[in-house]
């Protein structure tokens, strides 16, 4: 590896992690501004650009591994999300916990939902889509499964997005548990039923 790919990475590492300590630390993700970002990782703001595209993507790529550090620290949501239990009640569980941890976190998410809705590609909040494959099970096409896992992510981070409307205008608070598991189920059940 050469001095400048390695100059590269240590600058991607440097700005993740000041991106995760400001993400962690503010009341408010619309203060993790690409300067202060930059600023925390002692790197100049375009590197933000030029090493993750935009400040949204780096933020989403800090929100993978926080997702991924709650899963690790929540022996509940790894239970359930390797359980033996059918596929529609697996993709059931990861959208209730992502909305949940979102919901949680919501200067955060707020700040990296925009970014997800519209620059959806790929495997891009595509985690649910083993499942949905497994649970038609051939009856529906590949394609066909792909884009109901677009659509149920958009949905529901679109909910996580709106969540203090929906509770205005349809009295549905997704604050509480019970409430968002019984959104959560009868949306999924609209696409998996």
């Amino acid at each position: 590896m050469s001095a400048k790919q390695r100059d590269l990475d240590a600058t991607k590492k440097a700005l993740l992690a000041a991106a995760k300590e400001l993400m962690t630390s503010c009341a408010d993700a619309d203060e993790v501004t690409s300067r202060a970002i930059a600023a925390k990782a002692g790197a100049n703001a375009a590197m933000i650009n030029y090493c993750y595209g935009s400040r949204e993507a780096l933020l989403y790529e800090v929100f993978k591994g926080l997702l991924a550090d709650a899963q690790r620290a929540d022996p509940e949501i790894a239970r359930l999300l390797c359980a033996d239990i059918a596929p529609k009640e697996r993709v059931i569980m990861l959208h209730f916990n992502m909305m949940k941890l979102m919901i949680a976190n919501f200067s955060y998410s707020r700040a990296i939902t925009r970014y997800l809705l519209l620059n959806r590609s790929g495997e891009m909040g595509m985690e649910s889509l083993p499942c949905i494959t497994a649970h038609f099970a051939g009856r529906k096409s590949e394609q066909e499964c792909r884009h109901i896992a677009f659509e149920l992510s958009s949905l529901h981070e679109l909910a996580v997005l709106r969540h203090e409307q929906i509770c205005a205008d349809c009295g549905l608070d997704l604050r509480d548990d019970a409430v968002l598991e019984r959104y959560v189920r009868e949306s999924v059940g609209r696409f998996l039923d």
